[in-house]
């Protein structure tokens, strides 16, 4: 169990969220070392590092992404924190902004040992533009 109260934690990934919008490395260093990493058409991986290579999928296509911090819906439970919130981003020269869009809702699910990220399982829909026109079973004109 980790040893930060539910604010810390709650700081913690709120600073995540910043540190990662802007790329910066130092995000690495609120995870474990061990730290498991989910991310949807990636899967599963193990070590802290692993969360670049998440990104270099992104390579070449992602122009940014920045996450709505003050819309975020964040909730502590022990020694997990689970934020829902959008996004709002471009790639490949298409924008995306969550709640407006098809993409850019998500959710994920940190969990903490000691004073560090144990794990993060990132859930959303990877098509942050739409492009996916197949399985819009429902028409892509609906309320996002």
């Amino acid at each position: 169990m980790s040893s930060l109260s539910s604010q810390d934690r709650i700081s913690v990934v709120r600073r995540y969220f910043r540190l990662a919008d802007q790329g910066a490395p130092e995000v690495l260093e609120l995870f474990h070392e061990d730290a498991e990493i989910y991310f949807p058409k990636f899967g599963f991986a193990s070590g802290r590092q692993s969360l670049f290579d998440v990104v270099k999928g992104f390579e070449g296509v992602l122009e940014y992404l920045q996450h709505d911090y003050d819309a975020m819906n964040v909730i502590p439970a022990g020694e997990y924190v689970v934020v829902e919130g959008t996004s709002r981003g471009k790639m490949l020269g298409k924008t995306w902004s969550g709640g407006t869009t098809p993409g850019g809702r998500f959710c994920d699910v940190f969990r903490f040992r000691d004073e560090r990220i144990a794990s993060l399982h990132i859930y959303l829909d990877p098509d942050y533009t739409g492009d996916d026109e197949a399985r819009f079973r429902w028409g892509k004109h609906r309320k996002w």
